[in-house]
């Protein structure tokens, strides 16, 4: 799905450099690369703090954490996602309410957003999914009529832009009141472990942010919250700090990527290409096509036959898994995700595909039609 060695190889002497850097300074934990990498960060994204952490995962349990939230509290998220966005809802006691995606972009939908609000509505987690955002000023509409944060799943759209009601582009991630990403590997900006950070433009909450990422501590051995313990690596922000500079033109190789998969697949029948938003720009973290009439089995049997590997981002909805079965959820019937769960399958997409990848991968899929 990703070639990480091709990418690898093109940025290698810079990468050897800076791995080599932080090994020489022995500083493996919050070294100096951890800093200039949040700064570098924020500066591309137009944000006034980046507060690097550990994972993706961590990052949105600390943003939950930052807002003083109690236990019974509801967050609306979409069920249509991975599960590290609801989980670390239910991790802090707080109550996860599924509604339902957008037909054509795949992500939470402003209008079952408002139907699900009630007085222990407390924030809205809407995910930029496969590259695309959210409907963000419907959203960020909602959220102000009702006096609701906001925390963007930011993980799949790193880079995208996003043109704000008020005639404004800017990064997604920067426009709710906490921002969210992963650096895991096959992200569009990955390192070489596991790595997230939190953005936001408030400076309170950004001062909470590192506390609670560093033990509720702002002074060493003084705890005046309850924290964790969330650091990105000095090795990893060392990598990131080199992919960082690279990231605008990984993202126009993906989208090369995707418009030649558009070209090739719009006319099959019984396919939907990806839908593009006309207020943001789709990075294309994920290439996902739906299938309205086919056999995805079968589709993905054809595929393997001719080594060629595909996904399914996400076959079983959040609001359906085991873990939320306490919530009593067996009445709830979210149609269009369900539907989507049982429809959609990832094709390879990355950085480095060439001219004789893309030709095979579009050919054989052709075949399966013919």
């Amino acid at each position: 799905m990703v070639d990480l060695s091709a990418q690898y190889h093109k940025i290698k002497p810079a990468i050897d450099e800076a791995i080599q850097e932080v090994i020489d300074q022995t500083a493996f934990i919050n070294g100096p690369a951890v800093g200039h990498f949040a700064q570098e960060l924020a500066t591309y994204l137009g944000a006034n703090h980046v507060i690097p952490c550990a994972n993706g995962t961590d990052a949105l349990q600390i943003a939950l954490m930052a807002l003083d939230l109690q236990p019974g509290d509801e967050v609306i998220t979409p069920s249509f996602t991975y599960i590290a966005t609801t989980e670390v809802i239910a991790l802090l006691g707080l109550t996860p309410v599924f509604v339902e995606v957008d037909p054509q972009t795949y992500c939470i939908d402003p209008a079952a957003i408002a139907a699900a609000i009630t007085p222990r509505t407390k924030a809205i987690v809407p995910v930029h999914l496969y590259g695309q955002a959210a409907n963000m000023n419907a959203i960020m509409e909602l959220a102000a009529k009702h006096g609701l944060f906001v925390i963007e799943d930011n993980a799949q759209a790193i880079g995208s832009d996003y043109h704000l009601a008020d005639g404004r582009k800017v990064k997604t991630g920067t426009i709710g009141h906490i921002g969210c990403t992963s650096f895991f590997p096959s992200k569009n900006l990955g390192c070489y472990g596991d790595g997230g950070a939190l953005y936001t433009q408030d400076a309170e909450l950004a001062k909470k942010i590192k506390m609670i990422a560093n033990h509720g501590q702002e002074q060493k051995y003084v705890h005046d919250v309850v924290g964790c313990n969330s650091r990105l690596d000095t090795i990893q922000a060392a990598v990131l700090r080199i992919k960082l500079r690279q990231l605008d033109n990984y993202i126009d190789a993906r989208r090369g990527v995707a418009a030649a998969y558009d070209a090739a697949f719009a006319q099959l029948p019984g396919v939907e290409i990806p839908f593009r938003a006309s207020d943001s720009r789709h990075v294309f973290h994920q290439y996902t096509l739906k299938l309205t009439s086919l056999s995805r089995a079968a589709l993905q049997a054809h595929l393997q036959a001719a080594g060629i590997p595909s996904m399914i981002y996400y076959p079983i909805p959040a609001h359906r898994q085991n873990m939320f079965s306490k919530f009593n959820l067996g009445h709830l019937h979210l149609p269009l995700t369900e539907a989507l769960c049982e429809q959609v399958i990832s094709l390879p997409i990355h950085t480095e595909m060439d001219e004789q990848q893309l030709d095979y991968i579009i050919q054989h899929v052709q075949s399966f039609f013919k």
